[in-house]
């Protein structure tokens, strides 16, 4: 009986039609990832920057392992390589990681040629995701305090608290501080959804420029 010798230094040809399919159907779903991260995502800040990074890490992965698996011998160097790589940017958002891990999972998927189980579990966990934000966000709203801190004294007070006032259901003024020129005030709110909270901070950036935004998740501070 012949034995299979698995040879470290054998290399399988990589077929470079199955490579651009993967990539042009990882570059759709990347789309869709993103689109997702958009719409349903409650995160704050930052949206713009890390959404346009999510393409690159799906890509990337697709082209990673499919040039890995032809190789054992890659496969072994590809660990050596990632236990020296250090990735020093803060994920803040435990959301942000979730949207990391599933990018990393297309990858994957597509680059060991799972095509048909990773596009169908992708876009269906995509879609209960996104039911079950939807479900969420018109469940109840969410309470904040919205701390402002804008230079030009109190003349801006008006405008601020119509702006306020346009875009939450409840605006209650908790805190009003007037110190060398710099307007300080905290507002406690009530909002029903993300996107009204995106329209009031740019909002307030158009009118006020040089403001100082900051909304925290009432329902989510420690009871002390």
């Amino acid at each position: 009986m012949k034995e299979k010798i698995i040879s470290l230094t054998s290399l399988d040809e990589l077929s470079v039609g199955s490579l651009l399919l993967n990539l042009l159907i990882g570059y759709i779903l990347a789309w869709c990832v993103t689109y997702h991260y958009r719409k349903y995502s409650s995160v704050l800040s930052n949206k713009a920057s890390f959404a346009a990074v999510l393409p690159f890490i799906i890509l990337t992965t697709i082209l990673v392992i499919s040039v890995v698996k032809s190789s054992l011998a890659l496969s072994l160097g590809l660990v050596g390589a990632l236990s020296i790589v250090r990735f020093r940017t803060p994920i803040k958002e435990p959301e942000e990681l979730a949207y990391l891990f599933i990018s990393i999972a297309i990858g994957l998927g597509l680059g060991a040629n799972q095509t048909v189980s990773t596009i169908t579990a992708g876009l269906l966990i995509l879609i209960l995701m996104a039911l079950t934000k939807g479900n969420n966000t018109k469940a109840s709203p969410t309470t904040y305090f919205l701390s402002i801190e804008s230079q030009g004294g109190g003349n801006n007070l008006g405008t601020i608290s119509d702006i306020v006032g346009r875009h939450t259901d409840m605006a209650d003024l908790r805190r009003y501080e007037m110190a060398d020129g710099k307007l300080n005030i905290v507002f406690f709110l009530n909002i029903k959804d993300v996107d009204n909270m995106k329209i009031l901070t740019e909002e307030l950036t158009e009118n006020l420029p040089e403001i100082s935004i900051t909304f925290i998740d009432q329902s989510k501070m420690p009871n002390i």
